[in-house]
């Protein structure tokens, strides 16, 4: 069987001498959209930091497209065509949305305005509030901002941190159509997420993490008929 488009495998690492995850396996395919799910403190954020090299791994190892970037830089991964949004601290607030996202072009040589032109259809008010402070948007545009900017960089790989949070469940359900959206482009999504069933409802796959370590792992619609996964997880 082919090796996904991305993968971080049986990765085993933590912060100091502790360890957070415990041989946990992390993957998506190209233009899918995978979201890692569980209760408060399942190291949900930390896998998501190994698969993007902030976090040393003692065991395991991580691949995009075959290749092993295990030993790579978050820079280098970016490079690679991977993109990451945290969950907070994720735009420039002093800056305009145009030039923040134009500070998503950084590593870019060519011609941007295309793609520029991408994230305004993906996010009309955007547009509309392009010459406007960055730090005066609601929260649930901040995050369009900081997600424009990630698309900037063309990744190949989009990597969200608890997009939703925060936001309310009007904004949530737009988010989430326009992370459809990406998808359909061939992009592939990964996401950490709080809202387990609504994110469920649309990842093609689910990994859901208790302690550092896999529990269940199926597609989301499997995950959300599964009674256990319902009662233990997503409150009945």
């Amino acid at each position: 069987m082919a090796e996904p488009f991305l993968i971080g495998e049986a990765m085993t690492g933590g912060y100091g001498g502790a360890d957070i995850l415990h041989a946990c396996t992390i993957a998506v395919e190209k233009g899918q959209i995978a979201v890692i799910v569980g209760p408060n403190g399942a190291g949900k954020s930390t896998a998501m930091k190994a698969v993007f090299g902030m976090l040393k791994l003692r065991a395991g190892h991580v691949k995009l497209a075959g290749e092993d970037i295990t030993a790579l830089s978050p820079q280098a991964r970016v490079a690679k065509g991977m993109g990451f949004v945290p969950q907070t601290h994720n735009i420039f607030t002093s800056m305009t949305v145009e030039e923040n996202l134009e500070m998503g072009a950084f590593i870019r040589r060519d011609d941007f305005r295309d793609t520029l032109a991408q994230v305004y259809d993906l996010f009309p008010v955007l547009k509309q509030k392009r010459l406007q402070a960055a730090g005066e948007l609601s929260g649930g545009q901040r995050q369009q901002v900081a997600v424009g900017r990630a698309l900037m960089t063309q990744p190949k790989v989009l990597m969200l941190d608890e997009p939703t949070a925060g936001v309310s469940p009007i904004v949530m359900d737009e988010l989430f159509d326009r992370i459809i959206e990406v998808a359909r482009t061939g992009i592939s999504i990964l996401m950490v997420e709080q809202n387990a069933r609504q994110a469920l409802e649309i990842a093609d796959k689910g990994f859901v993490l208790v302690q550092g370590a896999n529990r269940f792992t199926d597609t989301g619609a499997a995950l959300l008929a599964d009674p256990e996964v319902r009662r233990s997880f997503l409150g009945g």
